[in-house]
């Protein structure tokens, strides 16, 4: 799904002429590449294939979750009815000093993971565990340093910096065209062609008279 949309951001800047929107794509391009660089590496095909069958159902990823955090620990909520019920051996936790997975396995016919990727700082691997609540799992992530973590990826810092550096401006136009930059980053594919259409209807208008003299 990432690749389809870089393609997209790609083709929207072959065809683009205005600097602020050509700005916008571009913006968007890297922020696209980042995540798809960020990806882990996809499974030997045998392995996976080893994997699928091992769980049988179907697999559903988990986005929703809550977190918290303490001096010693980020502690990430992810909720599950009956998740209980299951053989401890059914719910898997797979920790290294920058990532963590979590699988769980034939819950109500069905299995559920949770991956996360470059996390914002240093675990212990060790020291990380999960706990089984119940209709919940709590995956505790042992911090290296007792510090405060304000978010829980460095993919996630760095969206957040670029946001606050594009609104941070008192030019009203360039705000506008940050929130449309926000807005085509989260929007489904219907909100991206709303958001092109515009776009052609700006560039039209301009070509009929209304240029600004610095084009």
């Amino acid at each position: 799904q990432l690749q389809k949309d870089l393609e997209e951001v790609k083709e929207l800047l072959t065809n683009t002429t205005r600097k602020r929107v050509r700005d916008v794509l571009l913006a968007e391009k890297h922020k696209l590449e980042l995540e798809i660089k960020n990806q882990p590496p996809p499974k030997p095909k045998d392995v996976a294939e080893e994997e699928k069958s091992s769980l049988g159902g179907y697999t559903v990823k988990i986005n929703n979750y809550g977190w918290d955090q303490s001096d010693k620990f980020v502690k990430i909520y992810i909720s599950l009815n009956g998740v209980q019920k299951l053989p401890a051996e059914n719910v898997q936790v797979n920790f290294t000093e920058r990532s963590f997975d979590l699988l769980v396995k034939n819950l109500n016919g069905k299995n559920y993971t949770m991956t996360f990727n470059n996390l914002l700082k240093p675990i212990s691997v060790e020291g990380s565990s999960r706990k089984i609540k119940t209709d919940m799992v709590l995956v505790m992530c042992k911090k290296k340093r007792e510090e405060k973590w304000d978010c829980l990826t460095q993919v996630e810092k760095e969206s957040k910096e670029k946001e606050k550096a594009a609104y941070d401006t008192a030019d009203p136009s360039e705000g506008l065209m940050n929130i449309l930059k926000k807005m085509y980053a989260e929007g489904d594919d219907e909100m991206k062609r709303t958001i092109n259409k515009a776009w052609v209807e700006s560039r039209e208008k301009q070509y009929k008279g209304d240029i600004p003299m610095d084009i």
